[in-house]
């Protein structure tokens, strides 16, 4: 249970940068600062709950390597954000740390 606690955290944790960009980008300022602070604070609390079993550094590597994984992915998706190949192939190091860490605590 403890790694579906990480991976909500980590999905979690991409929904702040998001609501901070539309926060800047939108009209509804208070409501996206909102969406933002509501994702920190229910991705904190899953992290808390996964770092019952897991690891400190290796929930703590994870969780942020899903956030910005997945905040490159949405800011590419929505905002046109580059995608040079030295940037995707940076990102997929961070995958492949994710995978490793994983596998080390298997």
């Amino acid at each position: 249970m403890a790694w579906i606690y990480l991976f909500i955290a980590g999905l979690l944790e991409i929904g702040w940068p998001l609501g901070l960009k539309l926060a800047g980008t939108t009209e509804n300022k208070v409501a996206w600062i909102a969406f933002s602070s509501v994702c920190m604070i229910a991705s904190g609390f899953f992290l808390f709950l996964a770092q019952r079993e897991i690891p400190m550094g290796t929930a703590y590597a994870i969780w942020t390597g899903i956030g910005a994984v997945g905040a490159f992915t949405v800011g590419i998706i929505l905002f046109k954000d580059p995608a040079t190949a030295f940037r995707v192939i940076s990102v997929m190091l961070i995958i492949m740390g994710i995978i490793g860490l994983k596998l080390s605590t298997v």
